[in-house]
């Protein structure tokens, strides 16, 4: 192929890939970032492991949270509460450094520390008696380790698949789905037999023998480019708008995304069902997430991802108000999870692949983690809020008022999202996108 012809071809693909000088990925810049197919897959493999075990844990804690509150530290959910949003939060706290600290160290450094950091995390947990001693290891230490792991996971994808990379992402990400699924189920058996100590040392275990492949197989595709301290702290994505409403998106997100994955199940045991129905509807939400996940990838490369992420966005907030509001039997339960799965798993994958097409590939390290870090405070500070929502009038308590704070900021995010859509292609919403 000549050189007239090559720039021909990626003029032909213009209208999938437009060539815009606000960041959006070029033809040219797509075609020089094909790797193979096999390396592609193995360093995919990698990231789902990674992601399966340290967000699968994550998946966890709502059960973990229920048996603190019933069997150990009785009646301390506000105080219990602030260990998962630890956790969340310091899942993100590499965000704003992120840039800096893979150039100087790497991928394969970054998740050797989370296999320190997450084995003595757990490890630790499993002899901790007290509250306190629980956040820093099942809430800092361990949501560090996550940090470390979420980062390289879901930059890597994003790099070495190009025609489908929304699949690539939904692939990667559904590993902390199957992890949910997976993790819930074992924690809750071996809580109900060994107890609690004793299900914390085994998902360690699992996690480490996890994260040890990934650590092995999982490479950036191109080195990363130079950059300073003072470089991690640039502002300059916020100058593009788009970037700067997917920032929102994540920020009003998180703090309602996980009050499902916290509070729904506490909200089965207060309506009196059995411990089994809170795991098994956790594993339902984990095994529907891969699903919204892959299909929101799959989907989004026919239909648009910012169509995508604007429908999953949306349809999050709206199944708060239509299935978990009125909820009060067990149908209606596995309605609301099955749904919010679905959504949710595609809210989670489509907002990192938008990304991509907003600021361009070789801004993806950075924006990244800037983008990321909004999940700082919905994590540090969603728990806390709904707790207190629950518990506003002391003894009663009131999961309504945390189920409609949920749904209305998920659905602002949807507008959020739609707006996002309407800056890249117009009103019509037939438009590809």
């Amino acid at each position: 192929m000549t050189d007239l012809e090559k720039v021909s071809h990626v003029s032909s693909e213009s209208e999938q890939h437009p060539i815009t000088t606000d960041g959006v990925i070029s033809g040219y810049e797509e075609l020089k970032a094909v790797p193979s197919t096999a390396r592609s897959c193995i360093v995919l493999m990698g990231c789902f492991c990674g992601l399966f075990c340290t967000q699968g844990y994550g998946y966890t804690w709502g059960i973990y949270l229920e048996y603190y509150n019933k069997h150990v530290f009785i009646n301390e959910m506000d105080a219990l509460s602030w260990i998962g949003s630890t956790w969340l939060a310091m899942a993100v706290i590499l965000g704003p450094v992120y840039g800096f600290v893979v150039y100087k160290v790497g991928y394969t450094w970054l998740l050797v520390g989370a296999v320190v950091c997450n084995t003595v995390a757990l490890m630790m947990a499993s002899v901790s008696d007290q509250i306190w001693q629980l956040m820093l290891t099942q809430g800092v230490l361990a949501g560090f380790a996550a940090s470390l792991v979420w980062f390289p996971c879901i930059s890597a994808p994003q790099q070495y698949f190009t025609k489908r990379r929304g699949m690539a992402v939904g692939i990667a990400l559904s590993g902390s789905g199957l992890g949910g699924l997976v993790m819930s189920n074992v924690v809750e058996a071996i809580n109900s037999t060994l107890g609690v100590r004793w299900s914390l040392r085994i998902v360690g275990f699992i996690c480490l023998a996890m994260l040890t492949f990934a650590a092995t197989v999982v490479r950036p595709l191109h080195p990363p480019p130079p950059r300073q301290l003072s470089q991690s702290f640039d502002l300059k994505p916020f100058r593009n708008v788009q970037f700067c409403l997917l920032f929102a998106i994540q920020f009003v997100g998180n703090f309602a995304f996980n009050v499902p994955s916290g509070y729904l199940p506490s909200y089965i045991g207060y309506l009196g069902m059995d411990n089994w129905v809170a795991a098994n509807v956790t594993i339902g939400v984990g095994g529907l997430m891969i699903v919204g996940k892959i299909g929101a990838g799959v989907l989004s490369d026919y239909i648009g991802r910012a169509n995508m992420c604007t429908i999953c966005t949306a349809m999050t907030g709206v199944v708060f108000f239509a299935l978990w509001l009125p909820a009060t039997s067990e149908g209606m339960i596995w309605a609301f999870a099955c749904s919010f799965g679905l959504f949710g798993g595609g809210f989670m994958v489509m907002v990192p692949t938008v990304l991509v097409q907003c600021v361009g590939i070789e801004d993806v390290e950075s924006s990244n983690g800037l983008l990321f870090f909004a999940w700082f405070f919905g994590g540090l500070f969603g728990s806390p809020i709904c707790a207190a929502l629950i518990n506003i009038e002391g003894g009663h308590a009131h999961y309504s008022y945390a189920i409609i704070y949920g749904g209305t900021l998920m659905v602002f995010g949807g507008c959020l999202a739609w707006t996002v859509r309407v800056i890249r292609a117009g009103w019509n919403p037939l438009i590809k996108a």
